[in-house]
């Protein structure tokens, strides 16, 4: 059991030294780390969890991006998308850095192994999801981006820079008394209590959105879209610092799954053909951007006597399913195949059923967030924010990534602070932090906290009004009381409770900003019933929110920046600032006037232990346990030798997935030996790993020829993935490609296929048009089309298959040969045929012909 704790005396805390701390090891603190320690400074980073495990990364957000990849996009038509998508407010220089610089980024998340989409040249498989543009850059592997940071921290020249603290909570950032400037933090050990002190020359911000800020419609308080983990600490920690934050009023709203915290993922599934459907299976979304107005579609659909509403899949062929599967219950939620397996559910035959998330604010998907320039610098000198925390609008994870980068650039300027930090404000923090140790009998965290976010539903969330929205502010000025009478016995539990205290500043801001704006904008996510209108005129502004040096919340309506690239359908006002200063409430503590008679009608958990007669469950294996230790010392070969040979094959599991979190010298001949195991979950490791790490591995002769003698083992996975890491490394040619196209198994030959396609061999593809699978037919298919020299000859035997979908794909491919008039009248005549597959790839090769 815990031991309970005693307030610490503040003399005793420990203080720390860095020159720069980095608050939040996830996507955007993990990056300003890095580029913080490469450009000389000493580096702090607090992580309130684990660095290895924490954050959105780490629980599964990551299946998809937004970047402009040179030759695909251009920065300038990405800029303007962002605009339209967030109603036009938005300040387009730090967009820009997103779209000038999110490719470079790509790039260095590939040095380091991490995978995303191909095609089998190499080239980068960009999908349109926007308006305009092709931007959505899937990462079919995205579940091991964390701990491919979590590899690069701990590297040898990184750990001499980088120092984490895990279970270290932040709760204020120290500034100087005089001007004002980020000097540190103040917080706490989360597993011992211990008071920590940090002195910083910088502080970067990089904790997140604040997704546990709505009730989700479960009612369960860690449930919630986001990562719930993210309390808003970022948001509360920048505010009382100083800092501005902007659009706190436009909140992230997403599709979920009905009874599960994960996202249906159109975003994911439309690129493949999924769509969102009515009961009557009638497609119902006019905007075709996951946006607040496709939020209010939605809403509205649901709400009417044609709900409930699906993400359709059960219309497409088998080999789509089963690609979206691999995208959707690994790398976004990898509990979401065992959710619709217990339900008894499958896309084959069940859409679906689609519902709306609690709210949150998030910079990253939204636009609420810390006001930051365009090198993430807030208004606080010193001070940095990066990630969902900062109001980049729509930045995603790769936005992320870039502005982690660049606050991580330009904090490294700056040394450790050795003046006097002040007092009154470490005594404040102190004094937040364990204030519930002094009441231990007092109302538990779960509680409070669950009054507090039904409030936020009751009150704050769309459709909003203002007398709702004063409500909301008066009941959270009262909680604020409840929240300091908080009781805990624990430092877990002052975590949680500290955590509260985010939660009623982020939802007190969301309140109070969603007052003052006196439009409605971006759809659902800010729609007021009494002030139905988007206004231009007056509200094509930010509204920025700070604390006053009287500790009030005031309002400044900021206008947008000339814009960079021009949007026709906005058109900034400019001029001076206008400062607001505190929002007015709407009186409601009477309904209607008090001298006036009332108006006419108008039209538990489960016990520990085992059951009786069951026996317990055996403990790790104690060498298991060393290794994990080993592990993060990132040994060399040497050292997990003996794991890889041990006689137990779990242990020999576990060695191969250490090898590739942490990549040691001469990684990949070792794991292609271990393609050869025995033992198929080692064998399932080293396949894993080997593709994890294709990016990254040297095309050594060793390695290719371990490949080649993983061909001839029994396991069709391990055959399919030697395959799959020669094609990408180019270690194999066409006679062994072709060679695998007489395999036994369906996947083995489909690679081959793929593996064919790489290295041009037209011929030999040929010959796999007449595969008794219709999968590997239909690789063939596009393939033919993909080889850099296409032609329309030997896509002759798959336009006459007798599989719809085999010839809807080579009618498909045959655009890219240009449809030769030879071709066409067959083209045409398709157009008749009763598969859709088939009349939609007739339709596209007549449109290239006619292009061409």
């Amino acid at each position: 059991m815990d031991t309970p704790l005693t307030v610490p005396d503040l003399s005793a805390a420990t203080e720390l030294s860095c020159d720069v701390l980095v608050i939040g090891g996830g996507t955007a603190g993990t990056m300003a780390a890095l580029t913080a320690a490469e450009r000389g400074a000493d580096v702090l980073l607090l992580e309130k969890a684990h660095v290895r495990h924490s954050g959105a990364l780490a629980m599964g957000m990551d299946g998809v991006n937004n970047a402009v990849v040179p030759g695909r996009a251009e920065p300038d038509d990405y800029v303007a998308e962002i605009t339209r998508a967030n109603d036009g407010l938005v300040d387009q220089s730090t967009v820009r850095q997103t779209a000038t610089r999110g490719f470079a980024m790509v790039r260095r998340l590939e040095s380091y192994g991490v995978k995303f989409e191909k095609d089998e040249h190499g080239e980068y498989a960009v999908r349109q999801v926007h308006r305009s543009g092709s931007y959505v850059l899937p990462m079919p592997e995205g579940k091991d981006v964390k701990k491919v940071l979590y590899r690069q921290l701990r590297r040898r020249e990184m750990r001499e820079r980088i120092r984490i603290e895990n279970r270290v909570m932040p709760v204020r950032v120290l500034t100087h008394p005089d001007d004002g400037r980020a000097v540190g933090a103040a917080g706490f050990h989360t597993r011992t209590g211990e008071f920590v002190v940090v002195r910083a020359g910088a502080v970067v911000l990089a904790t997140g959105p604040c997704g546990r800020l709505g009730l989700p419609a479960s009612g369960y308080l860690y449930g919630t879209y986001e990562n719930p983990t993210n309390a808003g600490d970022g948001y509360a920690m920048a505010y009382h610092a100083g800092a501005a934050l902007t659009g706190i009023e436009c909140f992230q709203i997403n599709p979920l799954i009905k009874d599960y915290n994960g996202p249906a993922c159109a975003y994911v599934a439309n690129p493949f053909g999924g769509y969102q459907v009515n009961r009557h299976g009638e497609r119902f979304v006019e905007s075709d951007y996951w946006s607040g107005q496709m939020m209010a579609e939605f809403a509205a659909e649901l709400a009417s006597d044609r709900g409930p509403v699906y993400l359709k899949l059960s219309h497409l062929p088998e080999e789509t399913i089963g690609a979206v599967e691999s995208i959707l219950h690994t790398t976004e939620r990898p509990t979401r195949g065992t959710f619709h397996e217990n339900r008894g559910h499958d896309y084959r035959t069940h859409d679906i059923e689609m519902h709306i998330s609690e709210i949150g604010l998030c910079g990253g998907h939204s636009a609420s967030g810390v006001r930051v320039d365009d090198h993430a610098r807030t208004t606080v000198p010193r001070l940095y924010a990066a990630g969902d925390l900062a109001s980049v609008p729509h930045n995603y994870m790769i936005g992320a990534f870039v502005f982690g980068d660049l606050a991580g650039e330009d904090a490294s300027q700056y040394r450790a602070y050795d003046g006097v930090l002040d007092q009154e404000q470490i005594a404040a923090a102190h004094e937040l932090v364990y204030r519930p140790l002094r009441n231990p009998d007092g109302p538990p965290q779960p509680q409070v906290e669950y009054k507090l976010r039904r409030f936020v539903n009751d009150y704050v969330a769309p459709p909003k009004t203002g007398a709702k929205l004063s409500l909301a502010v008066e009941a959270f000025d009262r909680m604020s009381a409840e929240i300091a009478g908080m009781g805990a016995r624990t430092a877990h539990e002052l975590m949680r409770c500290a955590e509260v205290s985010f939660i009623r500043d982020c939802a007190e801001m969301a309140a109070r900003a969603s007052l003052a704006r006196t439009e409605s904008r971006w759809g659902l996510y800010h729609e007021r019933l009494d002030h139905p209108e988007r206004d231009d005129t007056g509200w094509l502004h930010h509204l920025d929110l700070r604390k006053s040096p009287s500790g009030a919340m005031e309002f400044t309506a900021r206008p947008v920046e000339p814009y960079l690239v021009p949007v026709p359908e906005f058109a900034p006002p400019g001029g001076p600032e206008r400062h607001l200063g505190e929002v007015a409430l709407v009186p409601v503590a009477t309904a209607g006037a008090r001298d006036a008679a009332p108006a006419a009608v108008v039209p538990r958990p489960a016990a520990s232990g085992s059951p009786a007669g069951v026996p317990a469950p055996a403990g790790p294996h104690p060498r298991l346990l060393r290794l994990l230790a080993l592990v993060e010392d990132s040994p060399d070969l040497e050292a997990l030798g003996p794991y890889l040979d041990d006689a137990d094959p779990s242990v020999r599991a576990a060695a191969v997935t250490a090898l590739g979190e942490t990549a040691p010298a001469g990684v990949g001949p070792v794991l292609a030996a271990r393609l050869r195991d025995g033992a198929a979950p080692v064998r399932a490791a080293a396949a894993a790993a080997l593709r994890e790490l294709v990016e990254v591995l040297p095309a050594e002769p060793a390695l290719g020829e371990g490949l080649r003698e993983a061909l001839g083992v029994p396991d069709p996975a391990v055959r399919a993935a030697a395959l799959d890491v020669l094609r990408a490394l180019r270690l194999g040619d066409a006679p062994l490609y072709a060679g695998a196209l007489g395999d036994a198994a369906v996947e083995v030959r489909v690679q081959a296929v793929r593996a064919l396609v790489s290295v041009d061999a037209v011929t030999e593809l040929g010959r796999a048009a007449a595969d008794p699978a219709r999968e590997v037919r239909v690789a063939v298919a596009r393939g033919l089309a993909a080889v850099r020299a296409p032609a329309p000859e030997p896509l002759a035997p798959l336009l006459d298959d007798s599989d719809p979908l085999v010839r809807g794909a080579a009618l498909a491919a045959l655009a890219g040969t240009g449809c030769p008039p030879s071709y066409a009248a067959g083209a045409g005549a398709a157009l008749g045929d009763g598969a859709w597959q088939v009349r939609s790839g007739a339709a596209f090769s007549i449109t290239m012909s006619y292009s061409v």
